[in-house]
């Protein structure tokens, strides 16, 4: 029973804190993020249709569907996803073995930008 007032009461400070913060402080840590969330996702779509843009292509042309569905299922993932968590990944550990503050948006921008050049340049290559 005490236990239940004192995490009442330490709960009721918390939030009379939370009501007093200075407004400066509430702007600031909505404004950590460089990238504005409409880049972050627009690269996120843009590295989506690269990665699918030539399947089309290559299921008009008379190639197996399972293979072209095959590679769809390595390569998709690969870029969409897999790219961008590695540079999430990374920012995580800077951000605790370094002290860094570099925030999720902006690491996940940066993944999904390296994963469309990535992208145009194997297509520039294999063209």
């Amino acid at each position: 029973m005490d236990k239940q007032k004192s995490f009442a009461s330490s709960e009721s400070s918390v939030s009379a804190a939370a009501k007093h913060q200075p407004p400066d402080q509430s702007k600031e840590k909505q404004k950590r993020s460089l990238v504005p969330k409409g880049i972050t996702i627009g690269l996120a779509i843009f590295a989506l249709v690269l990665s699918l843009a030539g399947y089309g292509f290559r299921l008009m042309v008379g190639e197996e569907p399972a293979s072209v569905l095959q590679h769809a299922a390595v390569v998709v993932p690969a870029f969409v996803l897999g790219i961008p968590f590695l540079f999430w990944l990374g920012s995580q550990a800077l951000n605790k073995f370094r002290g860094m503050h570099i925030e999720t948006r902006n690491a996940l921008s940066l993944g999904w930008l390296t994963a469309c050049v990535a992208m145009l340049w194997l297509m520039g290559t294999y063209s």
